[in-house]
């Protein structure tokens, strides 16, 4: 019988850093069954406190925790280890180490990495700029972007476009149907920025699109779900790519943050390149 561990995700912030590192910590466990209790904005002993006394109660509880006031993380992990409950802080060392290495102390300040400073702005400029110009909309002024997407309907254009926006980066996403597709502009300047074509296998593609449209609860598209219909699809993406000599990437077995993670070192190539 496998044990079902009991989670505690505690924050002095918003829990974001924590959230990714608690995900990619269970990713390489199999068999690691679980419940998970997040607490944000923990800033306060008694706060801590309570937190305690629940996991506490639960069996097999675990928790992990990023706390960078030193007198309240101190507090923790005492506690914890008076009640025999597991603790782990994931910055703490590491912040400790940078103090060392750096040669100057830490602010310890909750939500640091949250300050409204250019980078903040500019990526909300971004997202902005994103949301504006995604499936093909208002390419005007597509040269402004930094990244373009292209690709057939539901090779994640648009989650991979929103998640390189909130790095940053101004991207413009465009659905390929056929040649006449491509903004004129980009025919025009096949590097205007960095363009990227977004491929898939046919029946993933296929999977993908019968979900969908049971999803949104819409009477079938006969030729949007057609396999082979969409085995001819990727064909002529691919040749259009190939014709403008655009970068591809194969997002069938890939996730967004993956698929974006390729992006931009696309884009860093790109960029050195002109």
């Amino acid at each position: 019988m496998i044990t079902t561990y009991n989670i505690y995700l505690i924050s002095d912030s918003t829990g974001e850093t924590l959230d990714r590192i608690f995900s990619a910590l269970k990713a390489q466990f199999n068999n690691f069954e679980h419940n998970v209790f997040q607490y944000s904005f923990s800033r306060t002993e008694n706060q801590i406190l309570k937190i305690l006394e629940d996991a506490e109660k639960k069996e097999d509880s675990i928790i992990l925790y990023t706390v960078v006031d030193n007198k309240l993380a101190k507090y923790l992990s005492q506690q914890a280890n008076k009640k025999n409950i597991p603790c782990f802080g994931v910055l703490g060392d590491l912040i400790l180490n940078f103090s060392k290495l750096l040669n100057q102390k830490a602010t310890h300040i909750p939500s640091g990495q949250h300050v409204l400073n250019e980078e903040y702005y500019k990526r909300i400029e971004a997202i902005q700029f994103t949301m504006n110009h995604d499936d093909g909309n208002s390419t005007i002024d597509i040269n402004k972007s930094d990244v373009i997407l292209l690709g057939v309907s539901r090779t994640s254009k648009t989650p991979t476009s929103i998640y390189l926006a909130n790095r940053g980066y101004k991207t413009s996403n465009v659905p390929i149907i056929n040649s006449n597709s491509i903004p004129k502009k980009i025919k025009d300047n096949p590097k205007i920025c960095c363009i990227v074509g977004l491929v898939a296998e046919p029946n993933r593609l296929h999977d993908v699109r019968k979900n969908r449209m049971s999803t949104i609860k819409e009477n079938e598209n006969i030729q949007y779900t057609n396999l082979e219909t969409i085995q001819d699809e990727i064909n002529e993406s691919k040749k259009i790519f190939k014709k403008y000599q655009w970068p591809v990437i194969d997002v069938t077995r890939k996730s967004v943050e993956e698929t974006a993670a390729s992006v931009i070192k696309m884009y860093e190539i790109f960029s050195k390149r002109n």
